[in-house]
Formats: structure tokens, sequence, C-alpha cells
């Protein structure tokens, strides 16, 4: 088992003009038996991060330490990682058995008994025990990948290192893959370090997410702390799904002003001097009632067990997660209710979190 500290990581690439900065001084600890989820939007340094962990990347400035070792200089097969990608990078020529003991016939001195034991321990694991003797040609994609994380298993290795593994899926075999890839890490419990772009699959599976943007780490937390208190109005909106609805809004005391003339009243909050802000909604957070005028309904996505209400307020695109027995239809005109808790404000110009998502302020549904 690995715990992993990662200081000050900073990687470069230079173009021959100027130098890209795909990651900037990350500082991150990652514990012995940890599932963390690398999450963000593209480019944002999450893959670029997991090669530096895997040495498949040289590191530019700062360290990467294996315990109390540094790895900076280590070759990537000296780091005792195990890698699965998007693509299964099966060799074709050879069956199910050949491609999961192959990497330890290359890289260990165990005794064919060994390596042949290991093998089918780990393909019993994976339920691919039957199909040892085939070729990747003759798997479906959800076969493919349980081989790939059985190649990765018989290493037993103390990092697992997972790049959106499960990107070639169709999204019902993604939902089963995830629980098992869960399972399997709660089993052999290895450090593990998840990249993917989904912020759902993220909350999902993570013991903990790290949100990467520009290069930049915005906040690493347990999910419901992401979700609740974001630290700024980019975890806010990245994270959550419908994203949250954001306005800009005009401060004077305790009233607010909004697109579309709306106006709202504080009770329990104090925006101070301010006199602008960014207010966050979350979907599942707004109330319709059908006898109001606030919301010009544009689609309903229904969904079976809820419904997505989208409409035109101002000008501005806002969503509403409801129970699926509210069912306006579009061009209908509906009011907008929510509770001053569920409230987010955010700093206009930097972003950063003045108020989020918390039980200390007395409900009260208010009508916009």
């Amino acid at each position: 088992m690995t715990q992993i500290e990662i200081n000050e990581l900073t990687k470069e690439y230079d173009t021959g003009d100027s130098a890209i900065v795909a990651v900037e001084d990350l500082d991150l600890s990652i514990e012995d038996g940890e599932f963390i989820v690398f999450v963000g939007p593209s480019g944002c340094g999450k893959s670029t991060t997991l090669r530096c962990i895997a040495g498949l990347e040289s590191v530019t400035d700062g360290e990467i330490r294996f315990d109390d070792e540094v790895v900076n200089d280590l070759r990537p097969r000296d780091r005792d990682v195990a890698m699965v990608f998007q693509n299964y990078a099966l060799y074709p020529h050879m069956t199910v058995k050949q491609n999961m003991s192959f990497g330890l016939k290359l890289s260990s001195q165990l005794s064919s008994g060994e390596i042949d034991s290991r093998v089918t321990d780990a393909a019993e694991m994976m339920g691919i025990d039957d199909l040892l003797g085939k070729r990747p040609g003759e798997l479906s994609g959800g076969q493919q990948q349980r081989v790939a994380l059985g190649r990765s298993i018989v290493r037993e290795p103390g990092v697992f290192l997972m790049d959106e593994p499960l990107s070639n899926l169709d999204a019902k075999l993604r939902a089963g893959m995830r629980t098992e890839i869960q399972e399997l890490q709660n089993e052999l419990d290895v450090t593990t370090i998840y990249v993917t772009h989904d912020q759902t699959e993220a909350m999902a599976m993570g013991d903990r997410i790290a949100v990467l943007n520009g290069g930049v780490l915005q906040q690493a937390a347990v999910p419901e702390e992401l979700y609740r208190n974001p630290v700024n109005e980019f975890v806010a909106d990245f994270i959550g799904s419908p994203s949250i609805n954001l306005f800009d809004v005009t401060v004077e005391g305790t009233r607010l002003a909004g697109p579309g003339g709306f106006t709202y009243r504080l009770s329990g909050f104090d925006l101070g001097e301010r006199s602008h802000a960014r207010m966050g909604v979350r979907p599942e957070d707004l109330a319709i009632d059908e006898r109001g005028d606030d919301l010009t309904v544009t689609v309903v996505e229904k969904m079976g067990n809820e419904n997505f209400i989208y409409g035109e307020l101002g000008g501005q695109e806002v969503v509403a997660r409801t129970d699926s027995s509210i069912r306006p239809e579009p061009d209908d005109e509906v009011g907008l209710a929510f509770e001053e808790e569920a409230v987010y404000f955010f700093e206009p110009d930097s972003g950063r979190a003045i108020k989020t998502k918390t039980d200390e302020i007395d409900s009260m549904r208010t009508q916009i």
C-alpha cells in the first residue's frame, strides 16, 4: 500500500516560442488505500498529473513522493504502479490469459506456476475465467475492459492509475463497471487515482474528488463537501447535473435585483457593502408554481421519476429539477420559489464563494 504526496508539482511544455503550463503548483496528499478522482474539463491537467505520477511525463518542478521516497527520477517500471487506459491496449494475437500474464513475465522473477495462479485468481475476481482462451477480437467492450483491469490486478501494485477507463463503453455498461471498480478497489484496498471528465462518474465513485481547471487544483474534498460548499463559482458550476443556475444580481441592502426584473429580499444573510454579486440556485432547489409568471417554459425533459424544466428568465436560461407530476407545456409561464438556505453567492470578479449551501439559515420559502 502506498501514500502519495504531491508537492508544488508543475509541468510545462516548451513550444519553442513559449511554455505551456499544463499543471501549476499542485499540492495534494493521497492517503494509503484511498480512491481519489481527478475531474475537470478537457485540458485541465488531470491526465498530465496522472502521467507525472506514473513516470510517463517528467516533472518540471516540485516533487512526487511514494511514502517517504521521492520518485521524480524513477522509471515507470520502478514505481510499482499499474495503469488502465481508455484504450484497452490488448495484444490482438494473444489470448486473454497471455495478455494478463505478459507483463509479469517481462517484469518479475515469478515462476510460470505462480504467474498462472495470479492470472487465474484475477480472472475469477473479474468474472472472466471462462474467457482465458479467447482473443480480444472475440470479446465485447465490457469484457475487454475487465481483461485490462485483470492485467493490472495480477501485478499486485502499490498504486492503480486509471485514465478514463470507461469512456468507450455505453451508458448502461459504464454504470455497471463503475460499481465493479469500486467493489474491486474496496476488496484490494489499493491506493487508486481515477481520471474522468464526467462529474457524475466522479461523484459516484470517489472517496474524495480533486477538481482541476486550467492546470490549477481548485478544490479537493469529499463529494458532499464539493456540492454543498464549493470554494468558488467554477466548482459550483462544474459539480452537479444539471448545472447550478447562476445570475448577476445588483445588491441594494437586503434587496437583490436580477435578470428579467426579478427581485429577492434576504432575511438571514448580509452581503455587506457589495453592490453586485453572483447568485446561484441549484435546479433541485427551485420550486415551480404553475400559477405564477416568472419563467417562460421552453423545454420539459421527462425523465420518468422527475422532470427537468427549462425556461427563460430575462433572456437567461434557467432549469428546475422537479417531481414528475409537475408538467408544464412549452410557452407556459410559471412562478419560481426557493429557500434562502439553498442560495449560493460568489464574488463577481474572482468567483470566490461568499455563501454556500448551509443549514445555518432558517428556511424561508421566498417568491421571486
